[in-house]
Parts: C-alpha cells; sequence; structure tokens
C-alpha cells in the first residue's frame, strides 16, 4: 500500500530588520533631488556674504584709515575659522542633524554682518567679520555639500558634489554685481544689510524643507539600498579630532591638504579678495571689477559641474593635477592682462580661469571618499580646513604685499608657482583599492 506524503507546511516568512522604505512612484523624481536642491539653494544664500569681502578693502580703508594689511587680517580670520570649523562641523551634523547646524551657522552669520554696521574699531571688524561671519561659514561650508551628497546619493556623487559646489559660485554670481553697485553708490554699510538679509531669509527655508536622512522619509539613498538612519553620533568634537589624527597617519591625506591650501591660495585667498582693489589700482572701475569676478561665476557653474561629470568618470588625481597646472599657467599672464578698461585677453582669462575656479573640489572629495569610507566627509572638513588656512595666508600677505610694494604682481607670480607645485603632488597620491579604512 502507497503511503501518501503529508502536505509540507509553508515555512514562516522573514522578519524584516526595520521598516521597509516606501515604494517609489514609477517616474517619480527621488526625494534625494529636492533635498540637493534645498542644499544648493542655501549655499547661493549664504554665498552672498562670501562676495563682500574684495569689495569692503578700499570703502574701509578711505573711511577708517585702516591699513590694507589689518583690512586683510580680519578677512584672514574669517577664512581661517570657515576652515578649521568645518570639521567639527561635519561632526556636529552627524549628532545634531544637517538642518539644525545649518539652519544656525545662518543665523550667526546674519547677525555678524549686521553688527558691523556700529563697528568703529579695527579689533570689531575681525571679531564680527572675521569670529562670527567665520565660524557660522565654517559651519555650512563644502563639508555641508559633502555630507548632503555622502547621506542622499549613491549613484551620481560626483555629478551632484560638482553641482553643489557650484551653488557657491552662483551665489557669487547673484550678490557680486548688486552688491558692488551698492559699495560704488550708497556705501558699503547698505550691501553689509544685504548679505545679513540673505543670509536671514534662508535660515527658515533650511528649517522647513530639509530633511537630515533619506530614513528620515521612508527611503533609500539615489541609487542605493534602504538602510536605517544611524543612531546620532555622540562626542562630535573628539570624533572630529580622532578622525584627524587617524587620517594624518596617511600619506594621501598630507598630498590632499598640501594641494587643497594651494587651491585656496590661488581662489579664496588671492583672487576673490585682492582682484578688485588690483584691478582698480590699474584705473578699472570697481563694479567693471566686479562683474569680472561675477563672469567668473557664471564658468565656475559650468567647470565645477563639468568636473564633478568627470570625477564620475576619469582617475581624480589626474584631474587635480591638470585643473592645478592650468590655474598655475593663468595666473603668471594675469599681471600682464590688468587695465582701465576690460579687454579681449582679459575676457579669456576670465573664461579660462573661472572654469577652474573650485573644479578641484569633486576630485578631491571623491579621493576623500576612496581613502577614507564613512570617514570622508570629515576627512574633507580637515583638507577644507588647509584649504581656508592657505586662503587665509594670502589674504593677509596679498595686503601687506600691497602696502609694502604698491603691486600685486609678486602675489600673482607666487601663486602660479604653488599651483605648478600641486599639480606635481597631485600626481604623487596613490590609488587605494574600493575598501575604506576602518578603525
Amino acid at each position: 500500500m502507497t503511503q501518501t506524503a503529508p502536505n509540507p507546511q509553508p515555512a514562516p516568512a522573514p522578519t524584516p530588520p526595520g521598516p521597509a522604505p516606501a515604494p517609489a512612484a514609477p517616474g517619480r523624481i527621488h526625494r534625494a533631488w529636492f533635498v540637493a536642491a534645498v542644499a544648493f539653494v542655501t549655499i547661493i544664500g549664504a554665498a552672498a556674504f562670501a562676495s563682500l569681502p574684495g569689495l569692503l578693502i578700499e570703502p574701509l580703508h578711505e573711511e577708517f584709515d585702516w591699513s590694507r594689511g589689518t583690512i586683510g587680517f580680519a578677512v584672514s580670520v574669517n577664512l581661517a575659522l570657515y576652515g578649521l570649523t568645518a570639521p567639527f562641523a561635519a561632526a556636529l551634523m552627524d549628532r545634531f542633524g544637517i538642518r539644525r547646524v545649518v539652519a544656525l551657522a545662518l543665523l550667526v552669520i546674519s547677525g555678524g554682518t549686521v553688527a558691523t554696521l556700529w563697528m568703529t574699531a579695527s579689533w570689531q571688524l575681525v571679531l564680527f567679520w572675521g569670529v562670527l561671519v567665520g565660524l557660522g561659514s565654517g559651519s555650512m561650508a563644502l563639508a555641508f555639500a559633502a555630507t548632503v551628497t555622502n547621506r542622499w546619493f549613491t549613484a551620481r556623487r560626483g555629478l551632484v558634489t560638482g553641482i553643489l559646489t557650484a551653488a557657491g559660485a552662483s551665489g557669487q554670481l547673484v550678490f557680486l554685481p548688486l552688491l558692488s553697485w551698492l559699495v560704488v553708490h550708497h556705501g558699503w554699510r547698505p550691501a553689509a544689510v544685504t548679505v545679513s538679509l540673505a543670509a536671514f531669509v534662508v535660515a527658515p527655508f533650511v528649517w522647513l524643507l530639509l530633511r537630515d536622512h533619506p530614513a528620515d522619509v521612508g527611503l533609500a539613498p539615489y541609487g542605493g539600498a534602504y538602510a536605517e538612519k544611524p543612531a546620532p553620533a555622540l562626542g562630535a568634537a573628539r570624533r572630529a579630532v580622532t578622525v584627524l589624527f587617524k587620517a594624518a597617519r596617511t600619506g594621501p591625506f598630507w598630498l590632499l591638504a598640501g594641494t587643497f591650501a594651494i587651491c585656496g591660495a590661488s581662489t579664496n585667498g588671492l583672487v576673490k579678495t585682492h582682484f578688485v582693489p588690483a584691478a582698480h589700482d590699474h584705473g578699472m572701475p570697481v563694479t567693471a571689477a566686479a562683474g569680472l569676478l561675477a563672469v567668473v561665476g557664471v564658468f565656475d557653474v559650468i567647470g565645477t559641474i563639468a568636473s564633478g561629470w568627470f570625477t564620475d568618470r576619469f582617475e581624480a588625481r589626474r584631474l587635480l593635477a591638470v585643473y592645478y597646472a592650468l590655474r598655475g599657467i593663468s595666473l603668471m599672464f594675469l599681471p600682464m592682462l590688468l587695465a582701465p578698461s576690460v579687454h579681449p585677453p582679459m575676457v579669456f582669462f576670465i573664461i579660462f580661469y573661472g572654469l577652474d575656479w573650485v573644479a578641484t573640489v569633486p576630485p578631491t572629495i571623491a579621493l576623500c571618499r576612496e581613502h577614507y569610507g564613512e570617514d570622508s566627509a570629515i576627512v574633507f572638513g580637515w583638507v577644507l580646513a588647509s584649504h581656508q588656512v592657505g586662503a587665509a595666508v594670502v589674504a593677509f600677505l596679498g595686503g601687506l604685499a600691497r602696502d609694502a610694494f604698491g603691486s600685486y604682481d609678486l602675489v600673482w607670480y607666487a601663486s602660479g608657482a604653488l599651483c605648478a607645485m600641486a599639480a606635481l603632488m597631485a600626481m604623487v597620491i596613490r590609488r587605494r583599492p574600493a575598501a575604506a579604512l576602518t578603525a
């Protein structure tokens, strides 16, 4: 007699480890792109304050009789704190969330800028513009862009990094012509009020629309798998310092920090701070010189987004070497191009230099991500600190050189030589397998 086998019972379905992500509607734009758009607009609004220092040197020199070196020192404090705050801000974003840190930073920027209206001594410029605005701007520096990109994107990271980096140049494009017009026709105070209002208006926009993590809205990062939101990281300051000591034991960190210091020296420290007064020394109107910097901003948007696209496809260290070499060549020619009016060779320089302005950021962030994994945003914060220290040194030395020699020529040539050194340093960075550093 044949025995019939019992019907097998179906095995119980495994319990998922956490709440499943909400399914994405077909054809619907991923929420990560909206977060990137909010970050883009935020950086544009905050970029207004970065457009102002180069326009203040001559007005403050004339009104208060402060030397250009003294004014340059206040700008250098701002730039240095901008960089030194960034790694701690990245750790604070892990502890308290992106939107809290960024919203508070915008309010500090707004308060520090408006306080300059009542200053009567140079130490107040250092306190208000150097310390307060420096701390606020550092808290939402490029580490903000790196954190947003790392959390919300797995695919297209290079492109998004380029777009968010270009936001700073877009802010310069939007605000620089307006601020230069205000400075020339109404004085520097209305320009300072405009910067303060821009930062103040953006703060609630950040608070209401920005989200800290894809899991907050039940989504996976763009191009990646769903993951639970990590618990808040305690000891933000300790973590920032620990990551620094761990990264400092590796060669790529020092090469990236060195190249990025030269990047800051040759952009924010030199051109953004001293191009307008240097052009004015040659008889060019302030509004015309500021307009040229705004055009730099136009082509920087194109160059940085293109750099992000290139970074997704080509070796990052080779891109860096090309960018620094081309920048150095362009700076060597600049002293011969300054004149009372805008002429075709100067326009060519502005376009060429603009395409390279911060094209270095996407490959630098990519190299940090390649070598330092989950700590890459904080490591990039420290690399950015070197960028701003380099900018601070040249902002100060540029003012001293102008006071001492009556010309900026020496600083242009020295900066071009430094860029050549940065190109060589970039090629020395070794490639690393996809595995990131662990403990």
